[in-house]
């Protein structure tokens, strides 16, 4: 690696944290960070997202780079309308839900892990197989990871993987392309990618750890505000769904191009 490499690639990963603060991407996280009510569960919603977001764009990216895979301007638009159209799912969910009254499962419901009294992670349990006693090494995360895990949920934890995956493949080919234009060689352009996603993943984590903030709230006079903040993150991202509709579908034109083409 050039030492010229070496600061573009840091560039890079500055970049992916400055990208994870783009207002699409932090509306989305919030209406699913709004679920939580733990800081750690809210880190990790951003984590899964970063992870999604990550891998679409590094996969999208390097065919792009490696194949010469061609994205065309109405392919890229008909990907920015696939997020303006989840955020309205995102945010109409959010809101059904407000007024459902409807809470994470408490952790006591999920699962009743064996306390270790600080032991190490990695141990082992004798018991007994017909009449034979043996060992079987396991691994138990930290009480305050199994935590935040239990709280998360597969369901929820999928969920943020998905939408960082669909906002990954509207962004991916912007990426790629401003890659070509400041790294020529194929490693370095697929480190750069690399350190991108490890930087949307780091700045995400933090944006919704700092998201979660006000959902860990468990004073029960604060209940109603924490209630309408839940109900502001489904609005917002509903409306700033119908926003990017209009924007992509008629000022950038995506619709009207439909329009003429069925008119030929």
């Amino acid at each position: 690696m050039s030492e010229l490499a070496l600061p573009v690639l840091l560039l890079g990963l500055l970049f992916g944290i400055q990208h994870a603060t783009d207002p699409d991407h932090v509306i989305a996280v919030a209406t699913i960070v709004a679920r939580t009510r733990r800081f750690g569960a809210g880190a990790l919603v951003g984590a899964f997202w970063g992870v999604g977001h990550a891998i679409t764009i590094t996969a999208v990216g390097v065919a792009i780079i490696v194949f010469n895979v061609t994205v065309t301007p109405r392919e890229a638009l008909a990907l920015e309308l696939a997020v303006a159209f989840m955020l309205i799912l995102l945010g109409v969910v959010r809101i059904v839900q407000v007024f459902r009254e409807s809470d994470p499962v408490p952790l006591a419901h999920l699962a009743e892990p064996h306390a270790h009294e600080g032991g190490p992670g990695l141990h082992s349990h004798a018991h007994a197989h017909e009449g034979v006693v043996h060992r079987h090494p396991h691994v138990h995360p930290s009480a305050r990871l199994l935590r935040a895990l239990h709280t998360v949920g597969p369901a929820q934890a999928l969920r943020s993987a998905a939408v960082g995956l669909v906002h990954g493949l509207a962004g991916s080919a912007a990426v790629a392309l401003l890659v070509l234009s400041t790294i020529r060689g194929t490693a370095g352009a697929v480190a750069y990618l690399l350190l991108f996603g490890v930087g949307t993943i780091a700045g995400m984590t933090a944006i919704t750890g700092l998201l979660s903030l006000p959902f860990t709230i468990g004073a029960p006079r604060l209940r109603r505000w924490r209630r309408g903040l839940a109900f502001a993150t489904g609005a917002a991202s509903l409306g700033f769904g119908l926003y990017l509709v209009v924007q992509i579908g008629f000022v950038d034109g995506l619709f009207l191009q439909r329009v003429t083409q069925a008119l030929r």
